[in-house]
């Protein structure tokens, strides 16, 4: 898999590619549904496929003081791209100079002449441009091929990353999981703690959240993904630790009989279901026998 910048020159091998033109945050349902058709096409034309994405997102810019929402980071939207088929990922870097690009720029501009891009493939409902002029239509006016993908929907609304967010910062893990197709995962580096997991018997991996999207705090059955390959399964506190003080935001995965060191190492932590509210505990002891209970359960829940 590929990884392009829309500001360096596009390799020979890939102009006259195909283009999945959106944000893909989460590549949920909706989003496959787009790079599918772009590869379909893609492979019909004979051409190569490319699935874009903004970095940082719009929204991100425009609106600097947002709170975290990100589904997935640019490396797991790499491998998810590569997984559904493209052949590279193309990521625009959204700054005031794209921000301020009219739709026909952009497309004649940027798009056809600059990357030589032969066709593209949205959403139905997708805008672009400054002042989101640009429009599918705009495609087919400048020259290229355009395709468009309705929504898919999930019962009576559409499946959409605004609905994975409400349905995560719920604590809805099952919800989240089915229109991603797979469960929300935080992949990031282990980095040292205050070692208060180990001193209670439940060592800990944790990890920042970063630009992700914040679920419900609380605990969590999940598996973590080593760089090896290997699966852990294991239970893990979101939140910040009322507890403890000060209080600290953080991911802290606890790996059922695993005592490995995974310091520096960058891991992923899938969230397969929420197990209960965070809280603050009159004594470690008190914290101590709530951890355990809270273990067993998500033994039970990954069929462990």
């Amino acid at each position: 898999m590929i990884r392009l910048d829309h500001r360096e020159p596009m390799p020979d091998a890939l102009r006259g590619a195909v283009l999945a033109l959106g944000n893909f945050d989460g590549f949920h349902l909706g989003h496959q549904a787009v790079v599918g058709e772009a590869i379909r096409f893609a492979k019909e034309l004979q051409r190569p496929c490319i699935v874009a994405t903004f970095d940082p997102h719009p929204m991100r810019y425009f609106r600097p003081d947002t709170e975290p929402f990100r589904l997935t980071t640019l490396d797991q939207r790499e491998a998810l791209f590569g997984d559904a088929g493209a052949d590279a990922m193309l990521v625009f870097h959204f700054d005031g100079a794209l921000a301020g690009m009219d739709a026909k720029d952009f497309v004649a501009g940027l798009l056809a002449g600059q990357l030589g891009v032969a066709g593209v493939v949205t959403g139905e409902d997708f805008t672009f441009g400054k002042g989101r002029a640009g429009a599918a239509k705009t495609f087919a006016e400048h020259g290229l091929l355009a395709h468009t993908v309705g929504a898919v929907m999930d019962g009576e609304a559409p499946v959409s990353s605004s609905r994975i967010r409400t349905a995560l910062k719920a604590g809805n893990c099952e919800e989240g999981t089915r229109l991603l197709t797979r469960p929300f995962a935080v992949r990031g580096a282990v980095q040292h703690g205050d070692k208060n997991g180990r001193l209670l018997g439940f060592p800990t991996a944790n990890i920042d959240m970063g630009t992700y999207l914040r679920p419900r705090y609380g605990i969590y059955a999940v598996t973590g993904h080593l760089p090896d390959g290997r699966v852990l399964k294991g239970a893990a506190n979101l939140g910040v630790r009322p507890t403890f003080d000060p209080p600290k935001e953080l991911l802290e995965p606890h790996f059922f009989d695993f005592s490995e060191d995974l310091y520096g190492q960058e891991i992923e932590v899938a969230f397969h279901k929420f197990l209960r509210g965070e809280e603050k505990f009159s004594s470690l002891e008190s914290l101590k026998d709530q951890m355990a209970r809270d273990c067993a359960l998500a033994k039970e829940v990954l069929g462990d």
